[in-house]
């Protein structure tokens, strides 16, 4: 199916509906988390951020009115590609947006009223109907040097579902566009046994600087978390990216990490089952 309001089969956890660059959609439970919302159209022009501006190069899957009922925004950091216009006009201005201190103080001069500040390891959680979503912020480095004082912060996140009080959890990790480092590491060791990746790459790079996972770096990313299921986005988007999804795919074929990896088309749907099912 490709809709990401359809019904989906009441054993599964939930699913993730691709959008595209950044964008998903995650059903998990009763919980439906938007992820970076990006919704402006081919041949449109964003401003990436630090004067750079790059155009889309392709079509998200949906258009923000067809979003379902949301209950937060999951935010990496503010970039054009991540929150653009689209979603600043579109929006509920009273819908939750998780994101870092310095995309929150800045979404709130817009009006968005809920936006959740959040420093890294620090966690918020949703409840409903006896269920939870716990949200916690997890460490991410844009890019080195004097480009990394510049660039806005950014996060990963971890999303860890459970159905009810005690139940087993369903993790999934959003790596947001960060580069691979030593503190990722950190994530392996506090929040183990991640069962879906959602790995940005791309490749993206700015006056020869890389700013986001190139292929290679994205599997040094999964051999670091060692997630059951990854599933890649963020690779073709704009014109900075300059690596493609193929890149990645080599190099899963030639390193083979622990990790299944997933590749969507824009409008796909993913569908979510705990180890076993």
């Amino acid at each position: 199916m490709t809709d990401p309001r359809h019904d989906r089969n009441p054993s599964d956890t939930g699913s993730l509906y691709f959008v595209g660059n950044a964008t998903t959609v995650l059903r998990l439970g009763p919980f439906t988390v938007l992820t970076d919302p990006n919704f402006l159209r081919r041949g449109q022009w964003t401003h990436i951020g630090q004067g750079v501006v790059s155009r889309r190069l392709k079509d998200p899957a949906i258009g923000i009115a067809e979003l379902p009922p949301l209950d937060a925004v999951v935010l990496s950091h503010l970039h054009g590609d991540h929150f653009d216009r689209v979603a600043a006009r579109g929006l509920d201005r009273g819908l939750p947006v998780l994101t870092t201190p310095h995309a929150a103080r800045r979404l709130g001069r817009r009006g968005f009223r809920e936006s959740v500040s959040l420093r890294t390891w620090a966690e918020v959680t949703l409840d409903k109907g006896g269920a939870s979503l716990t949200v916690t912020s997890l460490p991410g480095r844009h890019a080195f040097g004097v480009l990394g004082k510049v660039l806005p912060p950014v996060m990963g996140t971890l999303l860890d579902y459970r159905p009810a009080p005690g139940a087993p959890g369903f993790r999934i990790y959003l790596s947001g566009d960060t580069l691979v480092h030593d503190d990722l590491r950190q994530i392996r060791d506090r929040c183990p046994a991640i069962d879906v990746a959602v790995v940005h790459l791309g490749g993206t790079k700015v006056l020869g600087v890389l700013l986001t996972m190139d292929g290679r770096q994205g599997v040094d990313l999964l051999e670091m978390v060692r997630p059951r299921l990854a599933v890649p986005v963020h690779f073709d988007d704009y014109g900075v990216m300059k690596s493609p999804l193929s890149d990645f795919r080599d190099e899963v074929r030639r390193r083979r990490p622990g990790a299944a990896v997933t590749y969507l088309d824009r409008g796909h749907v993913l569908e979510l089952r705990a180890a076993g099912r």
